[in-house]
């Protein structure tokens, strides 16, 4: 069976940088940090007091205030990021075979925030269980999708991918697979996460996973850096329209990108660790190009995992090596979580566009925030520390690894006929 050519034709992004695609790639480019204090709630007597947030947004100038509020905020920023990505792709203005769209999205939590508020009017209340018709709607991770479909009334393949912040990777690499495959025309496809909140940041500083510098937020995010003390929670969406070649060609769609393969590999070491000597980020990296018939001297840029954990950097930067051998320092290599903070199940998506991106622009974005090496990594690499790089991106690799040892890597290369 020949195996269909898969396009990339929209893209949409919510992000603590930027509101839109433009907005958001601008922001990486200058290397600007979305960090800083926590306005959603007060957390003040929390570890850590500031995240990366998305900023100046009004959910009712995008969705009526009615339907907003059957929407946790992850739905919110889903619908959002898709709105713009199918309005970006035209896709829907060629009279497409709906039964043949699909919606495949990514959610490592899904709606947190919703579960939080119902479950403390209850306890808060005298035990008589009244609770909002659309708890359940709204908090079940499968539900952005249900929602995208609905708008546009898309019929082909649904469903929500769930493993923790793989989650959008898993998203796209399902959807890439079902159109190559040939069971579908077009996917939107992607991730939101919204878990800003009291639960989100108990939680994750409970594991001792967050960065506690809050004398100085901005910088908090700092992967690769001696320093570095956990990740920075963000929050988000990003959205993809793949599309198989032919049908986009057939009716003139603007095509950023191809997708040429995708990884997936699990540690088996441990729940939240990676494991030290980097070897399920080594298959997964090795499954990704076998998969797209590659060579690891045919990539230029890898958008790494870079959380900014100590032991997480390390065992990357060892895969890397492995893979790459002596190509790795010929690479480009960031984290663009130094920037937007870590989205959790959303992180793939806005790092697949990142390196959408990057191949359309000959830009690589930075790994701001460094000032000190660490001996345990070997800097000699190309970290594109501090300030964005112009080079030839003819191909580039995302990775994202989640709690529990998932592993998802994804390629994307120009687009040539």
């Amino acid at each position: 069976m020949e195996l269909k050519r898969v396009v990339v034709t929209g893209l949409g992004a919510l992000t603590p940088i930027g509101n839109n695609v433009k907005e958001y790639w601008e922001g990486l480019i200058e290397g600007r940090s979305g960090a800083d204090f926590i306005k959603q709630f007060d957390a003040s007597k929390f570890k850590t007091q500031f995240a990366c947030e998305v900023k100046n947004f009004n959910v009712e100038d995008f969705i009526e205030k009615k339907e907003a509020r059957k929407l946790d905020q992850f739905s919110q920023y889903a619908m959002v990021s898709a709105t713009e990505a199918m309005a970006d792709s035209r896709l829907m203005e060629s009279d497409p075979n709906v039964d043949r769209i699909g919606v495949i999205w990514g959610s490592g939590i899904g709606g947190l925030k919703t579960f939080q508020d119902e479950a403390q009017n209850f306890f808060e209340g005298d035990g008589t269980p009244r609770f909002n018709p659309f708890f359940i709607p709204k908090m079940i991770s499968d539900i952005a999708a249900g929602h995208i479909s609905i708008k546009y009334g898309l019929r082909g393949p649904n469903y929500v991918t769930v493993s923790a912040c793989a989650s959008a990777t898993n998203a796209i690499i399902d959807a890439f697979n079902l159109i190559r495959l040939g069971k579908a025309d077009a996917i939107v496809t992607g991730g939101s996460e919204a878990a800003v909140n009291e639960m989100g940041m108990g939680g994750f500083n409970a594991l001792k996973a967050l960065s506690t510098r809050n004398e100085d937020p901005k910088t908090a995010s700092r992967p690769f850096d001696l320093d570095r003390d956990g990740f920075v929670l963000g929050e988000g969406s990003g959205a993809l329209i793949l599309e198989e070649l032919e049908h986009a060609l057939k009716r003139g769609a603007k095509i950023y990108a191809e997708v040429v393969g995708g990884g997936m590999s699990g540690d088996a070491y441990h729940m939240t660790a990676p494991h030290p000597e980097g070897i399920g980020a080594r298959n997964v990296m090795i499954a990704a190009l076998e998969d797209a018939y590659m060579k690891p001297e045919e990539i230029d840029y890898v958008n790494v995992h870079g959380t900014s954990t100590p032991l997480g950097d390390v065992a990357e930067t060892k895969a890397i090596k492995d893979v790459f051998g002596d190509h790795a320092y010929n690479l480009n290599i960031s984290s663009t979580k130094s920037m937007t903070g870590h989205l959790l199940g959303a992180a793939g998506a806005i790092e697949a566009i990142a390196c959408i991106l990057s191949v359309n622009n000959d830009i690589v974005p930075p790994t701001i925030n460094h000032f000190t090496d660490d001996p345990e990594i070997d800097n000699k690499l190309n970290f594109t520390f501090n300030k964005a790089q112009k080079r030839v991106v003819n191909a580039a690799l995302s990775n994202t690894f989640g709690f529990g040892g998932h592993n998802t890597s994804v390629i994307v290369k120009k687009f040539n006929r």
